[in-house]
């Protein structure tokens, strides 16, 4: 009776655990831009791949603050298609920052976020 209720435990922990798994898998969660010049926007894309059985859909991105925009796409993600996240810093101010994206996808509790960083040096 002991072993069937462990049995049962685990297989039940590991359904819980598989649940809360994100349906996407990306390639980095961060960049670095190293240095950039002040004044010149630049860009990077997050990389990921639809690991789950259903298409998913992506409802929102949105950045800390205005200095950095996200672009995603609109349409859903088909089971084993990839797709990306263009992430776009400003530039506009020197020094280091860090910052983030945050990816919230339909009927996922657990939002993913990405980070960029880097330094602006002044021209």
């Amino acid at each position: 009776m002991k072993k069937l209720l462990i049995a049962a435990l685990l297989i039940t922990s590991t359904i819980a655990f598989a649940a809360d798994a994100p349906p996407v898998q990306f390639k980095n969660l961060k960049y670095s831009f190293g240095k950039i010049k002040q004044g010149t926007p630049v860009t990077t894309t997050f990389d990921f791949t639809n690991i789950s059985s259903k298409p998913v859909v992506i409802e929102l991105a949105t950045a800390e603050c205005g200095c950095t925009t996200p672009d995603y796409p609109k349409t859903p993600i088909l089971k084993g298609k990839s797709a990306a996240i263009k992430v776009t810093y400003n530039a506009a101010n020197a020094g280091h920052f860090e910052k983030k994206v945050t990816v919230k996808l339909a009927n996922i509790a657990e939002p993913i976020v990405l980070q960029i960083e880097g330094d602006v040096v002044e021209k």
